[in-house]
């Protein structure tokens, strides 16, 4: 099976290695557009860059499985929180869509959101680090390191790759295996 990543991050990429893991599978990854914003700002918008990353994907590599993963922040009222949405799609089918588990910034990094300002950009300076968004994240960053953006992006894919399987034996797509 030939698996098309919509990325060269690398916290993306192990996420859907990792959740492939047992699989009979070769990986390609691709730099394809999202479509939305660089900072998506809704759960919408970040689906929506999510599926876009997976259709454009498998166009790109004519793969048999085309991934789009997106991460972005969304309003509500206790704050802004981080969000994470992927997406997996086949030749043949609607996309499948998971998202995954949520905290709240802390204000001082949601203002700097609110007015414009790009996660990633704003989290190196922040940690004091280089490149946060591809290796622990936002959220490896607030969670002491408990929880990393492969972590959260492996999450996703266990549950696009379950919903997928539960198609299969509905016969609703072609296998996985």
């Amino acid at each position: 099976m030939k698996i098309i990543i919509g990325t060269k991050n690398p916290a993306k990429v192990a996420a859907v290695k990792n959740a492939f893991s047992g699989y009979e599978a070769e990986f390609i990854t691709a730099d394809v557009p999202s479509g939305v914003s660089e900072q998506p700002f809704s759960d919408e918008e970040t689906i929506k860059g999510a599926v876009n990353r997976a259709i454009q994907a498998l166009e790109a590599g004519k793969g048999d499985i085309g991934i789009g993963l997106e991460g972005g922040v969304q309003e509500t009222s206790y704050g802004l929180c981080l969000c994470n949405w992927g997406a997996l799609m086949t030749p043949n089918s609607m996309p499948i869509i998971a998202g995954g588990a949520r905290i709240l910034l802390p204000e001082v990094i949601a203002e700097r959101l609110r007015s414009g300002e790009e996660l990633g950009p704003v989290m190196d300076a922040f940690a004091q680090k280089a490149n946060v968004r591809k290796n622990e994240g936002a959220v490896g960053i607030f969670t002491n390191g408990r929880i990393n953006r492969a972590n959260i992006f492996s999450h996703i894919m266990h549950l696009l790759i379950g919903q997928y399987e539960y198609q299969t034996k509905q016969g609703a797509s072609p296998s996985l295996r």
